[in-house]
């Protein structure tokens, strides 16, 4: 008989509301036998006992049900972002808040680095001077391709030697390509159409590819508690599964990963196909066949669709990244095949049309529980929410956003009274929506505890609280970023909650986080995660 370990904590919080506490969790061949007390689980015969965590508290491992495995890719180049940030090994980075300092720290890096030289993070709602143009990035280097990608990954500004390279001129008729009064390019691009070809041309398609790519984004996930993480939305194909097994399935990857692949610009049968290759190509630590869908763009960013009466303040640039009449016939062919769908729709124009393209499929094949999920869905109302119960579908919200950008939502891009009501995480349990909420990092760091913080107090930057209605509960928080994640990505039969015959994967707190005020919430450490029973090291 395999060996039996038992480990003891101050608190155990399964998410399992047949056994919602316990002190101790019995663990064989990697999955939970047993949950209760010392003297409840005796009865599976001889154990280790493990103590290393007797003065901690466990939970389910956290999952993060929307993050991109790129941003281990991106800390190789040069950070640009307005608020601090932590890399994967350790080093706290400082934030900019002028447009000269952001010139400046891409300058010193081009000694360093040889070949395009590329930023990350840059938000120019958050930074002083002019707004970045191809003149300023012409100063970093007037031949070497320079690239400024923004942190809501949907726009980028980029210097004349990139202009040149994508072949953009004042001639371009490309949408998304931002000229000047003069009808001079200004080296900002936005969306996929527009971006795409720099990406293309410059080599830089791939960013979520390698193993140090997804080591260094598996230790961010690790040192924030998660357990299982999404790649949403990756250029993946058949042939690079056996690479990614190669590493991920091995014992010393702290990370089980959910990689979805991502529709853009081929045509619907392609995609259908390359799902369909990719799903039993999967392991215990790496699950393939789901879809991801860019509908439109970023709110922040101005390029997400927005219903009458449009952008607060600012220009409204929204863009559709699929055609509507293509958005339907991809989603008709999926969900006849069986293949989950998760659709970004930022803006509430956007998820009306992606309502409107899940009506019509499962009107044409209905299908029982298949978690197709709108992912941010931000601005929802409740007229919204109470069609994804009527279609079946789940959400994944962004609580993220109303702490990193809530404030220039209610003052710029949204106002008031929409920003009173994003992410609606209250409305989503009212009306029984099952629901995660997320970091999409690299768009804001990735740390389940601190989203939690978000959806419970609703705190902006500035101190203010942006829909006291919307708030939920800690133990609501905490089921999203468990179970209700879980959830969204259908593997609510293997985690999201310690019960038996899932995998024992464990965050480990230093705190109930059901025992402190909730604006202490954030304030818990992480100590640890376990996966498959396999305690993964010490945190720096």
């Amino acid at each position: 008989m395999p060996p039996i370990t038992l480990f003891s904590a101050r608190a155990i919080l399964t998410m399992d509301r047949n056994c919602p506490r316990a002190t101790h969790v019995a663990v064989r061949e990697g999955k939970v036998l047993g949950v209760g007390t010392a003297e409840s689980l005796a009865g599976w015969g001889p154990a280790l006992l493990d103590t290393r965590f007797a003065d901690k508290v466990l939970l389910p491992g956290f999952v993060e049900g929307h993050a991109h495995a790129m941003t281990g890719h991106l800390w190789k180049d040069t950070y640009l972002g307005h608020m601090e940030r932590i890399d994967p090994a350790g080093r706290r980075w400082a934030g900019l808040g002028e447009t000269e300092a952001v010139v400046a720290r891409l300058s010193a890096a081009t000694a360093a680095r040889a070949g395009v030289l590329m930023g990350w993070g840059f938000d120019p709602l958050f930074v002083a001077g002019e707004r970045l143009s191809r003149q300023h990035l012409d100063r970093v280097s007037a031949t070497r391709p320079v690239i400024v990608l923004h942190s809501n990954g949907h726009l980028m500004t980029v210097n004349s030697a990139a202009l040149a390279l994508a072949a953009y001129d004042r001639t371009t008729c490309v949408p998304g390509v931002c000229k000047d009064a003069a009808g001079e390019p200004t080296g900002e691009l936005h969306e996929m159409a527009a971006m795409g070809p720099v990406f293309m041309r410059l080599g830089l398609a791939g960013l979520q590819s390698g193993e140090p790519t997804y080591r260094a984004f598996a230790e961010l996930a690790r040192r924030a508690g998660v357990t299982t993480a999404t790649d949403l939305g990756a250029t993946i194909a058949a042939a690079d599964v056996p690479a990614l097994r190669a590493f991920i399935d091995r014992p010393d990857f702290p990370l089980r990963l959910a990689v979805m692949l991502m529709a853009h610009h081929r045509p619907p049968a392609e995609i259908l196909a390359e799902a369909l290759a990719l799903a039993p190509l999967g392991s215990d630590k790496l699950r393939l066949g789901a879809v991801k869908i860019v509908l439109d763009g970023s709110i922040q960013g101005f390029t997400a669709q927005l219903r009458w009466p449009g952008y607060y303040r600012g220009t409204d640039h929204g863009l559709w990244n699929i055609a509507p009449e293509q958005l339907f016939e991809l989603v008709a062919m999926l969900n006849a095949a069986g293949v989950q769908i998760h659709i970004h729709t930022n803006g509430d124009l956007a998820t009306d049309l992606a309502l409107e393209a899940f009506a019509a499929a499962l009107a044409r094949t209905p299908r029982f529980d298949h978690r197709h999920t709108l992912q941010h869905c931000q601005m929802a109302d409740a007229a919204q929410f109470r069609r994804m119960k009527a279609l079946g579908l789940a959400c994944n919200l962004f609580a993220n956003h109303l702490y990193y950008f809530g404030d220039k939502h209610y003052e710029l891009t949204i106002g008031p009274d929409r920003a009173e009501r994003m992410n609606a995480c209250a409305t989503a349990l009212e009306l029984g929506v099952p629901f995660a909420i997320h970091s999409d990092e690299p768009v804001t760091p990735i740390g389940p505890l601190f989203t939690a913080w978000c959806a419970v107090n609703r705190r902006t930057q500035e101190g203010r609280v942006l829909g006291a209605a919307q708030r939920i509960s800690v133990e609501a928080a905490l089921r999203a970023i468990t179970l209700g994640a879980a959830h969204t990505l259908h593997m609510d039969d293997t985690i999201g909650s310690i019960e038996i015959g899932k995998w024992a994967d464990f965050t480990v707190l230093d705190e109930d986080p059901t025992a402190v005020h909730p604006m202490a919430l954030r304030e818990i450490g992480i100590a640890g995660t376990v996966l498959a029973g396999q305690p993964t090291g010490a945190l720096a």
